[in-house]
């Protein structure tokens, strides 16, 4: 009987040894940046954090700063960031299994926004186009690596058959 269940644990393990060899890995990157946009392996594709654009670009001839706007602004602009990035890799928002926020606080105001974030994030998961909501955490951090930056998400998506 141990020997049995012995032989049916090692074939287990070849079987999913073998599976798991045969995940194809494509990176989506460019030599320009030194992380890549996203990873797909297998059906899943793994998106690099998302940040905002600016609402309004800098003013180089006057040394005005870009403006990316308060964490709603900056909501707005990621989730459509994903959007855009999933529909390029042919996956829609319906197919976000897992996001992470990572919120830092406005500087205007040293507060989280999460309802800034969650009135965006509502546009596009559980709506009557869209019902779909992934599994998601929110982190605060104490600031991202863009200075004006006040979120960033990044999310798994799975190609469904």
């Amino acid at each position: 009987m141990i020997l049995r269940n012995r032989l049916l644990a090692s074939a287990i393990l070849a079987a999913s040894s073998i599976a798991q060899s045969q995940v194809v890995v494509k990176h989506i990157q460019t030599d320009a940046s030194a992380i890549a946009a996203g990873v797909w392996a297998g059906d899943t594709f793994y998106l690099s954090g998302q940040l905002a654009s600016p609402i309004a670009p800098a003013g180089d001839a006057k040394g005005i700063p870009a403006d990316y706007g308060d964490t709603k602004a900056q909501a707005a602009s990621v989730f459509a960031k994903i959007q855009k990035a999933l529909e390029s890799q042919g996956l829609d928002m319906k197919d976000v299994v897992k996001m992470t926020v990572f919120l830092g606080p406005d500087p205007r105001t040293g507060k989280l926004d999460f309802a800034g974030m969650q009135s965006e994030y509502v546009k596009y998961f559980g709506t009557k186009d869209q019902p779909n909501k992934p599994a998601r955490s929110a982190v605060q951090v104490a600031a991202l690596a863009a200075p004006w930056a006040l979120l960033e998400v990044e999310v798994i998506a799975v190609k469904g058959k």
